[in-house]
């Protein structure tokens, strides 16, 4: 008898520890999908020497140290507030000369600090970014444990929402099972589900699993058979008594167009869910174009989701550019000194949307980060890189702090930025 209740008391002993331990911990209940904006956490940088034997992991092509014509990130992230064990040197330097640094995810002061920023902000948490790519290697694996493991400190320590995102990009047909290897090794190691901070959705730990119904290679992305076994293993998993779960799908799931797969057995798929996602990056470029994505996607998105008893979660993102990493121009997208980012937040209150994801909270290398990034990087001969157009560092942190007020309705809806911009740095 003793033994049957053994794994319920550990599981209340982790729950009770991850939530109450430490003189800094935050007491938050179960937080729920509603009314929240979280963003997505890649924490897929590295620096040499930071002990994961990556290298400089995202930052320059094939991992080595950043420099002229190896970089692969369009913005530079402001080190400031960082201590020197953090910082991983580069070739590049600064205009008054001195040595460009980075920071490595592996680290848990960085990560920890970023949800510090985040509490500061008023951001409600993020969904922690896990690589289906990285499963079955052990030195990217131990990465990926790693920094979930920070993130759920993170959390508890500034009382912060978090999920899991498993992206599914890369897990060929028939390979279902690696997935659902992986979590139920994870749950059993960790317990995540039972932190005070996860998620939850429906009174059920939310689960998102990214990538559902593109259209790009279907030789590297689950059939729809397997999302139909992935789906009916986590919504009756006795592990963890159920999930909610939440499908990533492309903009335009609804109509089967353009960057999605057609087949009416996808929308069948869809209804298995408990939360859909439309990525939108790169879909719309300006503010009007954000606009009138609203009005002709999410709107008519959003009556169907009703209709079929599915949250819904719009994707915003605040600009857009992957020179350094791709080769195209240099802010493909401008963020406008974020009114870019406004026009979307505004335009899915106005289209009834009750949550928000914002992409990405730490993504530089597509020029999409809203973390603190600097107004000085590096300089030299064909060095191009963003900044935050002479801003504060923290601008996006701020706006989408703002965000949720607005999506809670404790600000007014309003097309100005609630931030003051600068008359210098207008545009």
């Amino acid at each position: 008898m003793i033994r049957q209740f053994l794994p319920c008391l550990v599981l209340a002993i982790l729950a009770f520890g991850v939530s109450c331990s430490g003189p800094n911990a935050r007491r938050i209940p179960p937080p729920t999908l509603t009314g929240k904006v979280l963003c997505g956490y890649q924490g897929w940088f590295n620096g040499e020497g930071d002990g994961a034997r990556r290298g400089y992991n995202h930052w320059a092509r094939g991992n080595a140290r950043p420099g002229p014509g190896r970089v692969t990130v369009d913005l530079w992230p402001d080190l400031s507030e960082l201590a020197p064990a953090e910082r991983f040197p580069t070739d590049f330097v600064h205009a008054d000369g001195s040595r460009a640094e980075v920071f490595s995810s592996y680290l848990r002061p960085s990560v920890v600090r970023h949800f510090k920023w985040m509490e500061d902000h008023g951001i409600d948490g993020v969904f922690v970014q896990r690589f289906i790519s990285s499963l079955r290697r052990e030195v990217p694996l131990k990465h990926n444990n790693l920094v979930l493991d920070h993130c759920r400190e993170g959390a508890r320590l500034h009382g912060r929402a978090y999920a899991l995102m498993y992206d599914l990009s890369g897990l060929a047909p028939g390979q279902a099972d690696v997935l659902i290897a992986d979590w139920k090794k994870l749950l059993k190691d960790t317990a995540l589900t039972s932190d005070t901070g996860y998620l939850h959705h429906n009174g059920k730990p939310l689960l998102a699993l990214w990538g559902c119904g593109f259209n790009d290679n279907a030789k590297t992305r689950p059939s729809l058979d397997d999302w139909r076994k992935l789906i009916a293993f986590f919504k009756n998993d006795p592990e963890s008594g159920g999930l909610s779960l939440m499908l990533g799908v492309p903009s335009f799931w609804r109509t089967q167009t353009r960057d999605s797969i057609s087949d009416p057995a996808f929308l069948e798929l869809i209804q298995l869910a408990d939360v859909i996602s439309p990525w939108t990056p790169g879909r719309y470029g300006t503010p009007e174009a954000a606009t009138r994505h609203a009005t002709e996607v999410w709107q008519p998105d959003l009556a169907w989701c009703r209709e079929h008893h599915l949250a819904y979660l719009p994707v915003a993102f605040p600009g857009f550019s992957w020179h350094n990493l791709k080769g195209a121009k240099l802010d493909s997208i401008p963020r406008l000194q974020g009114r870019f980012f406004w026009s979307q937040v505004t335009a899915a209150k106005r289209a009834g949307a009750e949550s928000l994801y914002v992409a990405m909270f730490d993504e530089v290398d597509e020029g999409t980060a809203i973390f603190k990034c600097t107004n000085e990087p590096p300089v030299g001969a064909g060095v191009q890189f963003l900044t935050y157009e002479g801003l504060p560092s923290d601008h996006y942190l701020r706006l989408t702090g703002l965000a949720g007020k607005v999506l809670r309705g404790q600000l007014p809806v309003t097309d100005e930025l609630p931030l003051p911009v600068p008359a210098e740095t207008r545009k």
